[in-house]
């Protein structure tokens, strides 16, 4: 395939940073409908701070990227990636209709001898029995005779700026071994980190989901044994610890399993295993028990207070963090937002603090008011949600009243500075 011109359909956490990169190979453009985040990034700056500004204005000046909202100028684009939201519904069920509207978008633009890849996290066979025949019925084209298709599923991890797109190894996948190769010499013309080419889409997709689960439950079982070894007022962290001597034991930690990933793909598989017949029992109650974490912790918090004798009802709670994990504005899916309800359940008044979170953006998406900045007044409690770096010298002490409890979500804070941590 010669003249290779790249439409990216997206370009959130997952979609900006690789187009960014195919925009210093390819002529590039990114497309997305919201308005106001194109105008952005064309002014050279990018909300979720995944691409910084020096490399996005070096893309638009120097490489020609152009971003938009108008469907018109992917027209002549032969080459297009889709990497949109998978999200679940409120009874945690695959919601698909980013997908498909992002397919009916490629089916309104896409030309004979096409390929459109896609990245978002899904099922196995979502990319051949949902999307493929949403594109042939806008089109009118046929697949794998008129256009043609790949699946190469993300491995962005927000604020991760050491394990970037270009450095991380991808998988790749097409609808016929030609196009399979196609696509993963594209790809790996600009991934320094290699790549690895699935002998079906099918594949592909399954892994992608794996990773996902796989990370869930081994967090399920740190977490549990939180749950446990609290009971026997045990340090889980320094059970972790002395574990962890061993060369073959892995180094995972307990915590909250939000973000956009880890706490929603193993909801896709467990759909997917439903319909043939099969009930994933490991999978689903890895989720139970991360899903609980959040109310877990405000019980932990409430009842140390009470040990205390610190009054409950009226009191001031301070929470450390709102993004789903440390050093990045994402706050999909935040498991804090669960220990926030769960302590107002108590009658308590609750302040989140979060340097990196936008306020605009947890009213918008939680009706959570938080605050960027330190606040002035005493609290009776304080709990460390999300260990941002900002987080690690700060004297939580001096925010609290002399009579308080400190609990430690993530473990970076002194022991003697404490009163407890999962």
């Amino acid at each position: 395939m010669k003249d290779i011109k790249i439409a990216v359909i997206g370009l959130g956490y997952v979609g900006l940073p690789l187009a960014r990169l195919f925009s210093t190979k390819y002529k590039t453009i990114g497309f997305d409908l919201n308005k106001k985040r194109v105008d952005s990034l064309m002014k050279g700056h990018d909300s979720t701070l995944e691409v910084s500004d020096e490399l996005l204005n070096d893309a638009i000046k120097k490489h020609g990227f152009v971003c938009t909202s108008d469907i018109n100028k992917i027209k002549g684009c032969n080459f297009y990636i889709v990497a949109v939201p998978t999200p679940v519904d409120k009874d945690n069920r695959p919601d698909l209709t980013p997908l498909v509207a992002a397919s009916t978008t490629v089916g309104k633009v896409i030309s004979k001898g096409d390929i459109v890849v896609y990245e978002s996290t899904v099922y196995p066979g979502v990319t051949e029995d949902e999307c493929i025949p949403v594109i042939e019925s806008v089109s009118g084209l046929k697949f794998n005779k008129d256009f043609f298709a790949g699946y190469s599923p993300e491995r962005i991890n927000p604020g991760d700026k050491v394990h970037t797109v270009e450095l991380t190894k991808k998988i790749t996948s097409g609808s016929t071994p030609a196009i399979a190769t196609v696509i993963d010499n594209v790809y790996g013309s600009v991934i320094k980190g290699g790549t690895h080419k699935a002998p079906t889409i099918k594949v592909a997709e399954a892994a992608k989901v794996i990773e996902n689960c796989q990370r869930d439950i081994n967090i399920a079982f740190v977490n549990e044994l939180a749950h446990i070894f609290n009971l026997m007022n045990i340090n889980t962290h320094d059970v972790l610890e002395a574990a962890g001597t061993k060369w073959n034991f892995l180094n995972f930690k307990p915590g909250l399993v939000g973000g956009h990933c880890i706490g929603v793909d193993p909801y896709y598989l467990a759909m997917c295993a439903k319909r043939y017949g099969y009930n994933p029992e490991i999978i689903l109650a890895g989720r139970r028990m991360n899903d609980g974490m959040g109310g877990y912790v405000a019980r932990r918090v409430v009842k140390l207070m009470l040990k205390k004798g610190i009054k409950v009802l009226k009191s001031e709670i301070l929470i450390l963090g709102f993004t789903f994990k440390e050093n990045c504005p994402d706050v999909r899916n935040s498991k804090v937002y669960d220990i926030l309800t769960t302590l107002k359940g108590y009658n308590t008044n609750v302040t989140v603090y979060d340097p990196w979170a936008n306020p605009d953006i947890t009213q918008h998406e939680y009706g959570v008011k938080i605050i960027n900045h330190l606040p002035k007044k005493k609290y009776d409690a304080a709990i460390l949600a999300v260990a941002h770096d900002k987080f690690k010298d700060l004297n939580v002490k001096s925010l609290l009243k002399p009579k308080h409890v400190v609990f430690d979500v993530k473990g970076i804070l002194k022991k003697k500075d404490i009163d407890s941590r999962l």
